[in-house]
């Protein structure tokens, strides 16, 4: 299972005033692992980062006059998170940016209606409780300390674990396996269908990132 978690920084809050893009950042997701997979890039917004815009994300007007216009790497973008979920945070607001960006750009856009929306998931699961990301992280011990402004790349790294705290905590779909070169054998909980995965070598940096994601969950289900 494929899921892409996205983040955006924009120069403003609303994209109907002529607000733009100035972050993309994706971070894929396979059965809620990150792959080593990430899109990310700066854009040159061609208009002024209002004040209040930076405050949040530190990211100045003069920061992104060398940076790629959006229409450069749109197909590349688009390409990446094909048409898996979105993780969003707030999705509403990010997809509503995407849209304008690539409706001006003459390109398809994002239904949203794929994504799953982690705020929408948090105020379901703790009604009445702050379902910011930080206050997320608080509540799921996530270590946030590195995010003293907003950062695209940073943020979808904490949403992901973010998620998969919401969805029932790592990997509820989790199969424990061991591998050789005969068919796994599965275990999973009663009545449920078994899955076949491809099998395949993990490279030593994608077992260096997996150990490092497992060294910030609490309490890992394989553990209980």
């Amino acid at each position: 299972m494929r899921e892409v978690v996205l983040d955006t920084e924009t120069t403003g809050l609303n994209p109907e005033e002529g607000h733009r893009i100035i972050e993309i950042a994706c971070m894929e997701l396979t059965n809620h692992l990150p792959s080593g997979r990430t899109f990310h890039s700066f854009f040159n917004p061609q208009r002024a980062v209002e004040f209040s815009a930076t405050e949040i994300h530190g990211l100045k007007t003069e920061d992104l006059v060398d940076m790629p216009l959006f229409e450069r790497r749109a197909p590349e973008f688009l390409a990446f998170i094909g048409g898996d979920p979105l993780i969003i945070h707030n999705a509403q607001f990010d997809i509503k940016f995407l849209n304008a960006e690539l409706e001006r750009v003459q390109l398809p856009l994002l239904d949203l209606g794929r994504t799953i929306d982690t705020l929408t998931l948090a105020r379901r699961k703790f009604p009445g409780a702050p379902a910011s990301l930080d206050a997320l992280c608080r509540r799921f011990s996530i270590d946030n300390s590195a995010r003293d402004k907003h950062n695209a790349l940073l943020d979808v790294d904490l949403l992901a674990q973010v998620y998969i705290e919401l969805i029932g905590g790592r990997q509820p779909d989790l199969r424990l396996t061991n591998v050789i070169d005969e068919e796994p054998q599965v275990a999973r909980p009663a009545k449920q269908t078994a899955r076949h995965w491809p099998k395949h070598a993990a490279s030593t940096e994608e077992r260096e990132k997996h150990a490092r994601l497992l060294d910030k969950l609490t309490d890992p289900l394989w553990f209980s």
